[in-house]
């Protein structure tokens, strides 16, 4: 099986953030060990850049970044530690109005001892529905994950996500997993999503009980959503939903919680800042409410005037200084 850069780089990110072992997830990619820690090695060394099969090795003099821009890559990861080499190069374009690309970032950081290799925990792949969305509303995918709080027992997270921009719509704390909660969910979502009848969107969902009961299936009927139900044992049908339920646990339960409404506040918190601040690389690095709300398109052509300016200007700059270098060259001679 042979992989392109970026199947490579998707796999090591749902490595990192896997829950299991990096020898049971590999075995469930039908990848060998030491094939995955080539790659990895690769990355660790030359970021993206290093897992293409033929990487360019011809330097580009003009296009060196000046020591002021990198002097804001650590800056800004400095002030936002908790953000990736792509977050941080979309933060500079989007707030500085300068281009330097993600593999950039990474040699700068690296180099000044900023980028750590994390901890192996497990993610499954396919978190893509067969039948890709090509609009926001479209289908909605929903799940429920739980959370124990101390001296309150178990209780369950319900989610509405969008699967075209993965925009959380709902979330709900519930005590139960029941139609009914699933029910609350939904409602909730039509009424922030400000939907009509005739714009309901598919359904898509496991085959849990709270999901395949008559009274959720006549509310759905009632409220003419078609509903859709991921095969059986295969959970990675809802991949999405599952994707954003571990990414968010992985920071929810950094801390403890010994009330539902400290728990909800927490899970409040990270709804927002998923929504509204964390790029998303499976959305060309906008975030969810970008590309919930329309705004994703006149964000990426914003950054490639951004960036062909920048790298304009660093090729002008470059040649200008080879000409006055010629320049002077030249007249010592004749002197």
């Amino acid at each position: 099986m042979r992989l392109n850069q970026k199947e490579k780089y998707e796999i090591i990110l749902l490595v990192e953030q896997s829950e299991l072992g990096v020898n049971r997830t590999l075995k469930e990619f039908q990848i060998h060990k030491s094939t995955f820690y080539k790659w990895y090695n690769a990355y660790l060394e030359d970021g993206y850049d290093g897992l293409a099969d033929k990487p360019c090795k011809r330097k580009q003099y003009w296009n060196k970044i000046p020591e002021q821009e990198r002097q804001l890559v650590i800056e800004t990861a400095l002030e936002y530690p908790e953000k990736s080499p792509s977050e941080v190069s979309c933060l500079i374009t989007d707030n500085h109005k300068r281009y330097i690309s993600e593999s950039s970032v990474y040699r700068i950081l690296k180099a000044k001892g900023l980028i750590t290799s994390p901890a192996f925990m497990l993610k499954y792949a396919a978190d893509e529905f067969k039948d890709k969305t090509v609009r926001v509303n479209e289908m909605w995918q929903t799940d429920f994950t739980y959370f124990k709080i101390i001296g309150w027992g178990w209780y369950y997270l319900s989610t509405i996500l969008d699967d075209y921009s993965r925009f959380i719509i709902s979330s709900k704390l519930c005590k139960t997993m029941k139609a009914s909660d699933v029910r609350e969910t939904i409602d909730d979502a039509l009424n922030v999503s400000g939907l009509s009848k005739n714009q309901m969107p598919k359904l898509l969902t496991d085959n849990g009980s709270c999901y395949i009961s008559s009274e959720l299936n006549n509310f759905l009927s009632d409220q003419k959503i078609p509903h859709i139900h991921g095969r059986v044992n295969h959970p990675q049908t809802q991949g999405k939903i599952e994707r954003y339920h571990r990414s968010m646990k992985n920071v929810i339960k950094l801390d403890i919680y010994f009330s539902p409404e400290e728990l909800e506040r927490k899970i409040t918190e990270f709804v927002f800042y998923y929504n509204y601040n964390r790029y998303h690389e499976s959305l060309n690095n906008v975030t969810p409410a970008d590309a919930y709300f329309g705004r994703a398109n006149k964000i990426i052509e914003r950054r490639k005037k951004i960036k062909e300016k920048t790298l304009n200007e660093r090729r002008s700059i470059y040649f200008k200084s080879k000409s006055s270098k010629f320049a002077f060259t030249n007249s010592i001679a004749l002197n």
